[in-house]
């Protein structure tokens, strides 16, 4: 049986749902099929591309979720790379050792072509990697409940994430943990699509300054708060969250001796409690 001490994930992405899932979260119901055509005839026409900038999904912060259930022995994406909505994304998703697995869609308009092969894969994977503890499904389709049912038959711990309004009770229900991908940390809640389309697009730009270091580290944190579900968390647990979701990590890289002074270094995301033997960490009160 996987040892739950030494957790070991495995995450699979259906790509092609997740961002059609979004599209349609940001711009209302079947946004995304009324686009399509557009989509795939010329994604570089001025209003599609601002639509697809405002519905960009933030891979990033689905990765460092499924790192904060443990060490990521292999990460997945399913998707018809060919396509321009996707292949933007390729350079993001290698940059974080993601497997691009690619997919030719029997039809024009297949909406999700993934489905087997994700779930082939990941039932071989299961018997190929025996310690595997933890299985992370993004995506929203009931297609899904049998592999999440046979993962848990098979002793994983079953984690699923995908857009809320497009997943199905199902599969939710089918997993040990679900969480909607619009609440994961750093992921803004999409506006009701009454305000003018480029507003999320805007807000997206004016983010863009901030320390990518202290984004790091405020995700960290707020992902090991909402594991523990304290408001103090040990620092040392912050420190492995961050080392496994970027392995680059350094601090003495950032100019700091100790992980602590690293953290001092932003008050405006964290602080510290020295008082004891174990320092604990916090999110600052304003965040």
């Amino acid at each position: 049986m996987p040892d739950l001490q030494n957790p070991r994930v495995a995450v699979y992405l259906d790509f092609d749902n997740i961002v059609m899932s979004w599209y349609d979260r940001v711009h209302g119901r079947n946004s995304y099929s009324r686009d399509r055509q557009r989509i795939v005839e010329d994604p570089t026409v001025p209003e599609i591309a601002e639509r697809l900038a405002a519905a960009t999904v933030d891979v990033g912060a689905i990765i460092d979720y499924a790192a904060s259930f443990g060490t990521l022995v292999l990460t997945r994406a399913y998707a018809d790379w060919s396509q321009p909505v996707n292949a933007d994304y390729r350079s993001q998703l290698v940059a974080r050792a993601v497997d691009l697995v690619q997919l030719f869609p029997a039809a024009a308009y297949a909406k999700n072509g993934a489905d087997i092969r994700l779930a082939v894969d990941t039932v071989e994977d299961m018997f190929r990697l025996p310690d595997l503890t933890h299985v992370v499904i993004v995506a929203g389709d009931s297609d899904y409940v049998p592999l999440a049912q046979r993962c848990k038959r098979l002793g994983r711990v079953v984690v699923g994430v995908g857009v809320a309004g497009s997943t199905a009770k199902s599969l939710a229900a089918a997993c040990d943990e679900f969480t909607a991908y619009d609440t994961l940390p750093g992921v803004p809640r999409p506006e009701t699509k009454k305000a003018d389309a480029s507003a999320p697009a805007t807000r997206s730009r004016r983010k863009k300054p901030q320390d990518p270091a202290a984004g790091l580290l405020e995700r960290a944190i707020r992902l090991e708060t909402e594991r523990a579900d304290e408001e103090w968390v040990h620092l040392s647990a912050v420190k492995n969250l961050l080392k496994r979701m970027d392995p680059s990590f350094s601090e003495k890289e950032q100019g700091h001796r100790a992980f602590s002074d690293f953290v001092k270094a932003y008050p405006a995301v964290a602080e510290l409690d020295e008082s004891t033997n174990i320092v604990r960490v916090r999110l600052s009160p304003d965040r």
